[in-house]
């Protein structure tokens, strides 16, 4: 049960809509909300994890010995009032959508060149010095070291949510994130056996131009 002056820490993928919307109703009642998105994946525990905290001044201060210890160094901050540390992390993982389908998009390219690239090799030496490094390329050559060709792997690409709040937040905003879309979209069509779109798109260029098309899949 929570009493007036107590404080609530939200550390997940909240919609920052609804946070905001809670964060007022709690007020009413003297208990203050605090949205803390955060990011580090199943990493943080070792490498801590990085906070991007919504709270009230006088809350944030109070707190901000907890959110001290779980962070790297640097690795935190108070980004705004309550709804802001969630509105934060949904934007991050947008960024974290495309980011993932531009390596996804490059990696398949270099497979499917004539030089039989040892995508892992590649992986590994973006790591060092080349304007491309990230943790997630990191992430990438560890995945390619244990499976090269990513043989355990199916190519079926789920979305948790943020990437539509993130498209639906920059619509509400006349904000352009095409690149931001077209990855969300692209994991709807990760999970299509066989696309109508191709087929009718098959089909027309069969009309128009007697194409050849193929067989439809089982």
């Amino acid at each position: 049960k929570a009493d007036a002056g107590d404080a609530l820490i939200d550390g997940g993928n909240s919609r920052y809509t609804d946070t905001k919307r809670w964060a007022a109703a709690l007020a009413e009642r003297d208990i203050h909300l605090v949205d803390a998105g955060t990011s580090g994946g199943v990493w943080g525990l070792k490498e801590g994890f990085s906070l991007m905290i919504g709270a009230d001044d006088d809350t944030f201060a109070r707190l901000e010995p907890i959110f001290a210890t779980l962070a790297p160094d640097n690795g935190y901050a108070h980004v705004g009032a309550p709804g802001a540390g969630h509105f934060t992390k949904m934007v991050h993982n947008g960024i974290e959508y495309a980011l993932m389908q531009a390596y996804g998009e490059g990696f398949e390219l270099l497979r499917s060149s004539e030089f039989d690239l040892d995508l892992h090799q590649v992986a590994n030496v973006w790591q060092h010095g080349s304007v491309i490094r990230s943790w997630l390329l990191d992430l990438a050559a560890s995945a390619l070291s244990k499976d090269p060709n990513l043989d355990e792997v199916a190519g079926y690409v789920e979305d948790s949510g943020e990437g539509r709040w993130t498209i639906e937040t920059a619509i509400d905003n006349s904000v352009p994130v095409p690149v931001i879309a077209a990855s969300l979209f692209t994991r709807f069509s990760s999970r299509q056996d066989n696309s109508f779109a191709a087929q009718l798109i098959a089909a027309l260029r069969k009309e128009f131009g007697g194409h050849a098309t193929k067989a439809e899949r089982g």
